[in-house]
């Protein structure tokens, strides 16, 4: 079906950002997420589906989704083995996601950003595009290949990769300030945070393993 699935999670939500992405035609599939249907409710969204164990959302909210409307619930025990964003991206791809955009993720506690990051290889290694995404970050995984990143068409003017979980081979960065060549990427490596444009075309390449690419802009 190759949806453009929106997921509206209970972190940091910035009104005006927010809106203005859910306006648009191609984002009107939602999923609210515990406590990002605060957000929803709010705003007089009506999403497609709720996800969560209530545990952090007012409970005249979640009565009134409940009992006033038609919204489909999966409602969890707060006892379970994932996290609510990762029950809501499994969802995602069951409904037949071929995009899935998630706000909310960031912002607050690092234990849930850090959880939503790694929940981006579900349907990474499904071949499904996922974006965690707020007014500053763009945050996606890639693999091995050749990934290309143009000045200007990117979230912000600089941008940091990072293994994720393994260590990445033959890593090499063209045409950015601070290049690399055959590189090997280990996991605690800080080598390459805040990287920036050099050349009007950022080329990104490596032999196997999943990056964490992170593109980002200043307030």
């Amino acid at each position: 079906m190759n949806k453009k699935i929106v997921i509206i999670s209970g972190g940091e939500l910035e009104e005006e950002f927010v809106l203005s992405i859910l306006e648009k035609e191609e984002n009107q599939y939602v999923i609210g997420v515990d406590k990002g249907m605060e957000f929803l409710y709010s705003h007089q969204i009506l999403p497609n589906y709720i996800v969560g164990d209530f545990d952090s959302v007012k409970k005249e909210i979640g009565d009134y989704y409940r009992n006033e409307t038609d919204v489909p619930i999966r409602e969890f025990n707060p006892v379970k083995d994932a996290s609510d964003t990762e029950i809501a991206i499994r969802l995602a791809m069951t409904l037949g996601a071929g995009e899935i955009l998630i706000l909310g993720a960031t912002g607050g506690r690092i234990d849930h950003l850090w959880a939503n990051v790694q929940s981006l290889a579900i349907p990474f290694k499904a071949g499904i595009n996922a974006v965690i995404m707020d007014r500053q970050n763009k945050i996606r995984l890639i693999g091995g290949g050749e990934t290309h990143l143009k000045k200007g068409e990117t979230y912000g003017p600089y941008f940091s990769v990072f293994p994720l979980g393994e260590e990445v081979f033959g890593f090499s960065i063209k045409g950015a300030k601070y290049p690399l060549t055959n590189h090997t990427l280990i996991p605690y490596d800080s080598l390459c945070v805040s990287n920036q444009f050099q050349e009007d075309e950022v080329t990104i390449s490596f032999l196997n393993g999943i990056v964490i690419l992170m593109e980002t802009k200043d307030r």
